[in-house]
């Protein structure tokens, strides 16, 4: 079996007898446009006399025009001719309107058999087969595949009599497209003598859509010789519909859904129904609540507005929409939104310029819109999915002419019903999604601090489609000006991630606050990942915690970073008038293994040396490998634009597809600066208590050096208390350090023991225990951190905030 569509151009052609048939084709404006010999042969005018003339000039004189065309396309009746040569013949005529989709504007095929005004002798082979007992619409064409026999129920279903019809061609009864390719499919059974079948469609006079499969068989006289072509028809519509609904619903449910986006999803709900189910399909939902709330389960009010989410047309540029897409419009009761809405079911609307006349009274618009493009039938199908009301769906017919009927109802219910679970699926992800990123967004550094060690840049972005992840950076200023970088990865995503990702970055915080070389950072933090693990598999949930994390600190008195990393991407420096190169750091294995060592390493940056820290979604993709996309980083790091900024838009640009990253993308940018010498000074103390008063001096001298008269009186106490303590209670040898910048005054006494100093509260007759809590009294903050060789006491004095608060006690 075969559709109609199967046969066309198919087989040789063959040799129809075109004078046997009287055939004119008159335009929308009534002017003949062709005119063949059997029309010569009727009327005996030569087509160059009637050819682009009016066809009412062939009517005889007693006949005032040409009859007006009727609503339905098929016509059929008998006039008064006029013959050449003057005399008037009463002919039977049989007009199609070739296109009816083009309406007033179609031409207009008009044929009458010339060969069909004797019946066909009873004992002639053709006419020998009984047809009228057949309970199967049949119709006999000879040779010439001109019509022979008809039996009733053939002539009831053509609503001509056979009388009239003998000696036309199939195409010129029928005057459909879909006629010439079954008498196409009728000379393929002549010529080869094989049966064949063919569906073709069609519609009934009250434009209901029907299926017909006509079968076809070849006649053969006793020679074997084939004569003619049987055929009959067999009305299927029942079977074609309920086929064509099962289609349109396996295509739902592989189209509808592809992903989680409200608007892709509409617009697969409008692409699937046009045109198997309708002309033109609008979808219109209702915004989601402020700040990610559940969608309203209530019942709706109106008016009711929505915003247009997708339509479509058999018609390029969807010329019957009245709202734009994204545009939100306001449909008042009356209209087929808000009453189905209301409804909460489906509304059929016949016959919209009476059934929705109100409503398009109020928007004339609309009126307008559906008279100019002759909509007849719309119905309107509420978008619902787990109790909430989530919009509306428009279906409108207007070149197919049967309306809507209940098939139709309970097609557009089910296919909207699946596309309602879809959108609200898609809704849920983009409330979760959004929960996520702004959760993300909340643990990461609202803003990187400014430092005396580092200019820095970062960029965040989310994975375009797996939604957010646990990638995260931070800048943390450390005592003596230092200033630690870090970049780290969680793995997975979704609000899990990133709240294991806040975890841990306030982690790397505390950690940092404490002054641990990056290797020894690391280490902490994997006994955290560890023990996050644990209480994962105690709670339930699937999967274990894993991450990677890249831990740098710079000291910008001495230009030395430290770096260490756990399973994390290395970092690429960019040195001043350099090419790009990548930092050669130990591995060191992922976060949450256990047990396993890390190792740092240290090297000298010129100032002005660019840092590049990153996780893998920068560089990895499924389009190339990692060594193409971190070149692809290189150059755009070696483009050198003007500003930190710049080259992270520049990287992510280069490195990025314009659809999104397939992967969460951290990226930290930091430029290194240089204290000069000059201001820093050190001095090395001798172990001798009776030498602090000459060291204070030594220190006063070096602020008024520095222009910092207003910062001596504070600084000489913390000095004193610093070395006195460190004298005290240290290890020799010991060392004060004064490193000051623009903003910040920092004291620091060193010595060789490890033991921590603690801040203690003395009671009213002891001698000592002061000195640490006048030191925190006076300086910003103060701490201690351990080195190779001991242990350094720090404070930070603020400079020109407060001179008053500097200056000390007047008098």
């Amino acid at each position: 079996m075969r559709s109609h569509s199967d046969t066309s151009g198919d087989g040789p052609g063959y040799p129809f007898d075109e004078t046997s048939t009287a055939r004119a084709v008159i335009d929308g404006d009534g002017i003949l446009v062709e005119w063949n010999e059997g029309a010569r042969r009727l009327l005996g005018h030569a087509p160059d006399d009637v050819v682009g003339h009016p066809a009412a000039n062939l009517l005889a004189p007693d006949v005032v025009a040409l009859p007006r065309p009727p609503a339905d396309n098929r016509w059929s009746d008998t006039l008064a001719l006029r013959h050449e040569d003057g005399r008037t013949l009463r002919v039977w005529l049989l007009a199609h309107r070739r296109r009816p989709e083009l309406g007033d504007r179609s031409d207009w095929l008009v044929v009458t058999p010339l060969e069909n005004g004797t019946p066909v002798a009873q004992d002639e082979f053709l006419a020998a087969t009984s047809l009228d007992q057949s309970p199967c619409a049949t119709a006999i064409f000879d040779e010439r595949l001109r019509l022979r026999r008809v039996n009733t129920v053939m002539a009831e279903t053509m609503g001509l009599p056979e009388e009239r019809v003998r000696g036309l061609r199939i195409p010129e009864i029928g005057g459909r497209p879909q006629n010439e390719e079954l008498e196409a499919a009728m000379l393929q059974v002549l010529l080869t003598g094989r049966r064949d079948d063919v569906e073709t469609l069609g519609t009934s006079g009250d434009n209901r859509a029907l299926a017909w499969l006509a079968r076809m068989a070849p006649l053969t006289d006793a020679d074997g010789r084939v004569r003619g072509v049987c055929l009959t028809a067999h009305d299927f519509t029942d079977q074609y519909l309920a086929r064509e609904r099962l289609q349109i619903v396996n295509e739902a449910s592989i189209r509808i859904g592809s992903t989680l986006d409200v608007t892709r999803t509409a617009q697969e709900l409008a692409d699937v129904c046009v045109p198997a189910l309708a002309d033109f399909v609008s979808v219109d939902l209702v915004d989601p609540p402020d700040h990610g709330g559940e969608p309203y389960t209530g019942p709706v009010l109106a008016p009711v507005s929505l915003r247009r989410a997708a339509h479509r047309s058999v018609n390029p540029g969807d010329p019957e929409a009245v709202v734009k897409l994204g545009q939100v419009d306001v449909y008042p009761v009356g209209s087929p939104q808000a009453d189905s809405l209301l409804a909460g079911r489906p509304i059929v609307a016949a016959d919209p310029t009476t059934t929705l006349a109100e409503w398009l009274a109020w928007d004339p618009v609309r009126g307008d819109r559906v008279r100019e493009h002759g909509i007849h039938s719309t119905m309107s199908v509420p978008v619902q999915a787990r109790g909430a009301t989530l919009g509306v769906a428009v279906f409108t017919r207007f070149r197919r002419p049967d309306p809507f009927a209940a098939d139709d109802v309970l097609l557009a219910e089910e296919v909207t019903a699946r596309a309602a679970v879809c959108i609200d699926n898609a809704r849920r992800f983009s409330r979760e999604r959004e929960t996520a990123i702004a959760l993300q967004r909340s643990l990461l550094p609202q803003s990187l601090p400014r430092t005396a060690a580092v200019e820095a840049a970062s960029r965040y972005l989310p994975a375009a489609r797996a939604g957010v992840g646990g990638d995260w950076f931070d800048v943390i200023p450390l005592s003596g000006m230092r200033v630690a970088m870090v970049v780290g990865d969680v793995v997975g995503h979704g609000v899990q991630a990133s709240a294991t990702m806040g975890r841990l970055r306030t982690a790397v915080r505390t950690l940092a606050d404490i002054d641990l070389a990056p290797d020894e950072l690391l280490t902490h933090l994997d006994d955290l990942v560890v023990r996050l693990s644990a209480e994962a598999g105690s709670e339930g949930t699937t999967g274990e915690v894993g991450a990677t994390c890249l831990y740098a600190v710079y000291d910008p008195v001495t230009r030395r970073c430290t770096l260490a990393r756990a399973g994390h991407p290395p970092p690429v420096m960019l040195p001043p008038g350099g090419p790009p190169e990548e930092i050669d750091v130990p591995p060191g294995p992922p976060l949450g293994l256990g047990g396993l060592p890390f190792e740092s390493t240290e090297l000298r940056l010129a100032e002005g040396t660019v840092l590049a820290l990153y996780t893998d979604g920068l560089v990895e993709s499924r389009d190339r490998d990692v060594d193409e996309g971190r070149g692809l980083l290189y150059r755009a790091l070696a483009q050198g634009a003007d500003s930190l900024d710049e080259t992270c838009h520049d990287v992510l640009q280069s490195l990025l597809p314009p659809a999104g990253a397939p992967d969460d993308v951290a990226l930290l940018l930091a430029r290194t600066k240089g204290l000069p010498t000059s201001q820093v000074a050190t001095w090395d103390i001798p172990a001798d208590p009776a030498l602090v008063g000459p060291i204070r001096k030594q220190a006063v001298r070096q602020l008024a050096v520095w222009g910092l008269d207003e910062a001596a009186f504070t600084t000489e106490l913390v000095v004193s208390e610093l070395v006195t303590n460190a004298i005290r209670y240290g290890e020799r040898p010991i060392r004060l350090r004064l490193i000051h910048n623009t903003t910040t005054l920092i004291v620091e006494v060193s010595d060789s023991n490890h033991t921590a100093p603690h801040l203690r509260r003395a009671k009213t007759f002891d001698e000592g225990g002061r000195g640490l809590l006048l030191v925190a009294q006076l300086t910003q903050r103060w701490g201690s951190r351990h080195t190779t060789e001991g242990k350094t006491i720090w404070a930070e004095l603020a400079l020109g905030e407060d001179p008053d608060a500097l200056r000390g006690p007047s008098g």
